[in-house]
């Protein structure tokens, strides 16, 4: 299991952006944090085309299967949404890794029990503005 921003684990680092200029204003090599969307299809297409890892926050089990066919190198949700996420990206082998939003180090057990690929803390995901 993975874990991303627990505080005796270091990990890299999500940088969750808005846009394509916002880029520009990460680290060299950074993992980019944005919300599946519509309105984001010009993003993953961008980051997609640059060869630039991306993880997509998703909501329903259809964006799941939208976020593997885009590319993700992981997909976030919500701790409900993530046993049956999971069964499905074994189900169908999926490259990306599921990761479950965790606000408690008591969820972490939980997770693992469910077979979960790994958990996230808010502390990992940095905000970039443009």
């Amino acid at each position: 299991m993975i874990l991303f921003g627990h505080r005796f684990i270091e990990s890299e680092s999500f940088y969750h952006i808005d846009d394509i200029s916002s880029i520009k204003k990460t680290p060299s090599n950074s993992l980019i944090y944005l919300d599946f969307s519509e309105e984001n299809l010009d993003i993953i297409d961008h980051l997609v085309q640059n060869d630039i890892r991306f993880a997509l926050y998703v909501k329903s089990i259809k964006e799941v299967i939208y976020a593997e066919n885009l590319g993700a190198s992981y997909i976030v949700l919500e701790h409900s949404l993530a046993k049956d996420a999971q069964k499905i990206a074994n189900d169908y082998l999926f490259d990306a890794k599921i990761l479950a939003h965790i606000e408690s180090e008591d969820d972490i057990e939980e997770l693992a029990y469910q077979g979960i690929d790994g958990a996230i803390f808010l502390k990992a995901i940095i905000k970039i503005s443009s």
